[in-house]
């Protein structure tokens, strides 16, 4: 293994001095007198085989040329006002071969490439590109036309915002929250995030939610208020989470208030996280299939976990739902979390 980073460092580095050679040639004159004076930076090129490509965005952990004049005194190097290392080996009068940092700053940031030299400090407009946006949760994933939506994650810097293909104006953003208004016509879209550097879209469609902070097709838990709450924090989707207490071999029952039942024609399954505050085991009973052979059983950690689970994994056909019973399944009482219930579109 070292042998094999050895050598593709010494064949990088090889590129590196190629490059480099091919660019300084051209101004043999300059170079061989340590500088021609009067610095300038032409253009900013992703280090890579074949033709060097002009850039105005750059992704931390890759290696640029910076090309130019009179770079070869070049004492410091900052990007986004970062102090970002060199090789000095790798300068030349006419480039410079630079490693991005990672640690270097993409948010409220200069977008400046500054180059100090012993003749004068240039700025050039030079942008640092954030990682992929991170998509954690929205809420409400049941949303109507004109409701104002949260989207929680990571990265969201200059963000833009589609439901399925259709772009949807941001309000307002942070780099780990954004809202925007729903358009009409989202049910069962997606959501999806963009920053410059590529995309992230929601594992939930919208629409898809029985409960998120609240149940929705006037569901609710059956049952004392001293076996089931609604905690405010720790959610894992929006910000309230259902607590769920059951006795040893007990369950807890959540239905609809008249014993409607949900049409399942659009949906191909279940979902649903779930965390203990002791590791375990639960079993999910559908539609009033009470024996242990009809429940479908999952482990549970004291982490969240999330299920998507398939209606195949019930020994029976699931063509609507009328109830949802969360059974412990170790003979212990035991306290669990359940968050982000919904379906699975097909």
């Amino acid at each position: 293994m070292k042998n094999i980073k050895i050598q593709y460092l010494l064949s990088f580095f090889a590129m590196a001095f190629v490059l480099l050679g091919g660019i300084s040639s051209c101004n043999n004159d300059d170079s061989a007198n340590g500088g021609s004076g009067n610095p300038s930076i032409t253009s900013v090129a992703l280090s890579e085989e074949g033709d060097l490509v002009p850039v105005t965005v750059g992704d931390p952990k890759n290696y640029y040329i910076i090309r130019g004049t009179g770079l070869a005194t070049v004492s410091k190097i900052y990007f986004n006002d970062f102090d970002t290392y060199f090789n000095p080996v790798l300068v030349t009068d006419t480039a410079i071969f630079v490693l991005i940092d990672e640690k270097t700053p993409y948010a409220n940031s200069s977008n400046k490439l500054k180059v100090v030299t012993k003749f004068g400090t240039i700025l050039y407009d030079f942008e640092i590109a954030p990682p992929t946006p991170r998509f954690g949760s929205y809420n409400p994933i049941n949303a109507a036309e004109g409701d104002i939506v949260t989207v929680y994650g990571d990265y969201f810097l200059k963000p833009v915002v589609k439901v399925g293909t259709v772009d949807v104006p941001v309000i307002s953003s942070s780099l780990t929250e954004l809202t925007f208004k729903m358009p009409a016509n989202a049910a069962n879209k997606y959501v999806t995030v963009t920053n410059i550097s590529g995309s992230a879209t929601s594992k939930e469609a919208v629409g898809t939610a029985l409960f998120d902070d609240v149940w929705y097709n006037d569901w609710f838990y059956d049952g004392g208020d001293d076996k089931v709450s609604l905690e405010s924090s720790g959610a894992v989707q929006g910000k309230v989470m259902v607590k769920s207490i059951n006795d040893g071999w007990g369950g807890n029952r959540f239905r609809n208030k008249d014993w409607g039942t949900l049409d399942m024609a659009n949906y191909s399954g279940i979902r649903l996280s779930i965390k203990g505050e002791k590791a375990g085991k639960v079993a999910i009973i559908l539609n009033g299939h009470w024996t242990d052979p009809d429940a479908k059983v999952i482990d549970v950690t004291t982490e969240w976990k999330e299920y998507n689970l398939p209606w195949s994994s019930w020994p029976f056909a699931v063509s609507s739902l009328q109830d949802i019973v969360l059974k412990d399944f170790t003979g212990n009482k035991s306290t669990y979390y359940l968050d982000n219930i919904g379906f699975i579109l097909k």
